[in-house]
């Protein structure tokens, strides 16, 4: 992975009008070459799928196409959560729904072996989780000739802060975004909001990030860090080849991780035949 465009932090007002313009371009051209009928987007709560909503809503409407959105909580999502979810969706999406997937989860969490209430644990059924949701928007995609929008970003892709086969969708607008250009942006993309938007957009900016499964008070408690910009600072100089982070949590998952950015591996036909 070649890291040489990563290594610094796009902010100034003229970089976040160029991103959001560049986004919206490569979507208006992705949507026209493959002649698509809906955009398929998970609303959580959080600022990654509110921003993707705010990206996208626009595009969905010059080409006269819904974005389908759905808040789907299992169980582990707090209260607050929900009702950030709930606001976006029906603030931003053409057709969206809450489900509550508690009762079909704990059908399926019967089939998962020795679980309790380790991390470990807790990562299992998360991935269980992430993966029914994934059920769910793939399906809508199909059935109305549409794709599904991954919400990641680029911190949380070299982290492995996500699910293979779960929360990992079809086309990524902002996984080449750092963590924090994803707080820049979406601060920037509250002067296009009406008031009621800017309300539940800002409230996605200020909340805590958290993976929603209980492990921990947040992500960045995790990372080992006091917050995503010290994340993307700490990443941004190790790629920069400054040893003094190679030992540092962050690093480490990254090469953990690694698999999973690799995922799935093929052997080669070469390799096959030899």
């Amino acid at each position: 992975m070649n890291h040489s465009d990563f290594l610094k932090l796009l902010q100034s007002d003229a970089e976040l009008n160029k991103i959001r313009l560049n986004i919206r371009t490569c979507l208006s051209k992705y949507i026209t070459d493959y002649k698509l009928n809906s955009l398929v987007l998970g609303i959580s709560g959080g600022i990654d799928s509110a921003l993707c909503a705010a990206l996208v809503k626009p595009v969905c409407e010059q080409f006269n196409i819904p974005l389908i959105g759905r808040s789907i909580t299992i169980e582990s999502n707090k209260k607050e959560e929900v009702e950030r979810s709930l606001k976006i969706g029906k603030l931003f999406c053409h057709d969206f729904q809450h489900l509550d997937l508690t009762p079909t989860f704990c059908e399926n969490k019967k089939l998962l072996i020795h679980f309790d209430d380790s991390p470990l644990s807790k990562m299992r059924q998360g991935n269980m989780k992430a993966r029914m949701r994934m059920m769910i928007l793939y399906d809508l995609a199909q059935l109305y000739r549409g794709i599904v929008l991954s919400t990641d970003n680029y911190t949380e892709y070299l982290t492995g802060f996500w699910t293979l086969h779960g929360d990992v969708g079809d086309y990524a607008p902002i996984i080449n975004l750092w963590k924090s250009e994803v707080f820049f942006l979406s601060k920037f993309l509250l002067k296009e909001c009406d008031e009621n938007q800017k309300f539940a957009l800002q409230q996605c900016i200020d909340a805590t990030p958290e993976d929603g499964l209980g492990i921990s008070n947040s992500d960045c408690d995790q990372l080992g860090v006091a917050n995503y910009f010290e994340a993307d600072k700490i990443l941004i100089q190790y790629f920069k080849g400054n040893q003094e982070f190679e030992n540092h949590i962050l690093v480490k998952r990254y090469l953990n991780s690694d698999y999973k950015r690799k995922n799935p591996i093929y052997i080669s036909r070469k390799d096959i035949l030899k």
